[in-house]
């Protein structure tokens, strides 16, 4: 295709005189808008429509542009049209005809601003509301939802997606490597909520998600790849400024001990017929745990953050105050065994795991099981596994769990059955291989309270096993 660049002085050569936007602001914005219109006219209609009705992509040789002032943001449109952003289709709009990319024709920037005004005055799609969706609140455990139910819906099967800095997914449709700076959150929403009225007949899909699974999704897409979003922190809120223990201890009393027990003890009514069995709470310092790990687990329940699917998602019951209300409860109420503080000194804990122990946990998927440790155990990945360990790693550093000195013995481990793994023990260790580990880490370990760890990168994962075998040496 043309990669002639095209701009105002192509169309309006006479009227570029010095002083003229200054004096004649009114005209100057008339051209512009002519400008525009020519562009699309002459240059972009080539390939794209813009009137009439939807049509399948096999009538067309483009994307369908008719709706394009509401679907593209400013920036990233000046952008593409301008040659600085990457072709979204990588194995080209009409891969029915030819799997080759064709090169965009490159506007100047006078050009691609003249465009993208047009576009949003003339190209605006009445379906899509303003603000219909609000993001105001979103988190970031939100937008890992919405990126899961992308995936168990299919829709990987066509548009690829970013996976620990690789490419996953088909790339036969738009990728959405950063879907967030090109879209616009309202258009997204519309086009989630039936994708066929835009490309008829085109294999688009139409995914059975709630109402709240669409929120999701849509979140995804219009945060993924734009740096600039900033999730919502729920645990910095005024929820969390104004907490009541004494309405924490009703609805502990009215929710929780049906499960945890009167006392925290683990000993509700539900308790005996669930495994794993529900946490000990009173064997627990709940004060010393991440107040956004407290908040994910009672807000999105056990299964959002690789925990048991027994404990239920409590938030759309309590509301955010109700939350926060209870995590302060439980953080005044179960200190746990004071004796092992998750400041004390390595030097002086007891190193008192269970070794060998007899539990055995379900082996992960294949995909992980034959991996092995492609990092050295050199002391800068040491170092790097150990501050993971320690203090970094997200949903919560491992040693509140596993303890400092890796025995399993850590203060918020104390009241989970099963029992948190001791790394010390060799003979334990010696018949757990790395993939186990790696699987483990990454997807959590069902039966067990381990949670999964989906932030942390590969390199992240093979450095805290380095350090995690260190234990037993």
């Amino acid at each position: 295709m043309l990669r002639r660049s095209f701009g105002l002085k192509e169309y309006f050569t006479g009227f570029f005189l010095t002083g003229f936007f200054f004096v004649f602001p009114a005209l100057a914005s008339a051209n512009t808008d002519k400008l525009g219109e020519q562009l699309v006219k002459d240059q972009c209609s080539t390939c794209h429509k813009f009137t009439g009705i939807p049509e399948s992509r096999f009538n067309l040789k483009g994307p369908d542009l008719m709706w394009g002032g509401s679907k593209f943001k400013r920036p990233w449109l000046i952008d593409w049209l301008t040659g600085k952003e990457p072709n979204i289709y990588l194995k080209g709009y009409r891969w029915d005809l030819e799997r080759k990319v064709q090169p965009h024709v490159i506007l100047s920037d006078e050009g691609a601003n003249s465009v993208a005004d047009y576009f949003e005055k003339h190209l605006l799609d009445s379906s899509a509301k303003k603000d219909a969706i609000d993001l105001s609140h979103f988190t970031e455990l939100q937008a890992a939802f919405g990126r899961q139910l992308f995936i168990d819906h299919s829709c990987s099967g066509c548009h690829q997606i970013m996976d620990d800095e690789k490419t996953m997914g088909g790339p036969q449709s738009a990728t959405f490597f950063n879907s967030g700076k090109r879209l616009n959150k309202d258009w997204i929403l519309r086009f989630n909520s039936m994708p066929p009225d835009f490309v008829p007949h085109s294999g688009e899909f139409v995914a059975d998600v709630s109402e709240l699974g669409l929120h999701y999704v849509t979140g995804f897409l219009a945060t993924e790849g734009d740096d600039e979003f900033k999730f919502y922190e729920p645990w910095k809120s005024n929820h969390f400024s104004n907490t009541d223990s004494n309405r924490g201890r009703t609805i502990y009393k009215e929710y929780c001990m049906q499960c945890h027990g009167a006392k925290g003890e683990g000993d509700g009514p539900a308790a005996s017929g669930l495994e794993p069995r529900p946490a000990i709470h009173a064997k627990m310092a709940m004060d010393q745990f991440p107040l956004d790990y407290l908040y994910n687990v009672v807000y999105y329940g056990g299964k959002a953050v690789g925990k048991s699917p027994y404990m239920p998602y409590w938030g759309l019951t309590l509301g955010e105050q109700g939350v926060a209300d209870v995590i302060a409860f439980m953080q005044e109420e179960f200190k746990g065994d004071t004796n092992a503080s998750v400041n004390e000194p390595a030097s002086t804990q007891k190193s008192s795991g269970v070794c060998p122990e007899k539990r055995t946990t379900r082996k992960v998927s294949f995909k992980y099981s034959g991996k092995k440790n492609p990092l050295t155990p050199s002391p800068a990945h040491l170092k790097a596994g150990e501050t993971l360990y320690q203090k970094n790693a997200r949903p919560m550093a491992c040693r509140l769990c596993h303890g400092k000195k890796g025995d399993g013995k850590g203060p918020g481990g104390a009241g989970i059955n099963p029992a948190p793994r001791n790394f010390t023990c060799s003979a334990t260790m010696k018949s757990i291989s790395d993939g186990q580990l790696f699987g483990i880490i990454k997807e959590g370990s069902p039966g067990t309270a381990m949670p999964a760890f989906k932030n942390l990168k590969d390199k992240e994962i093979w450095q805290l096993i380095h350090y995690i075998r260190q234990f037993n040496k």
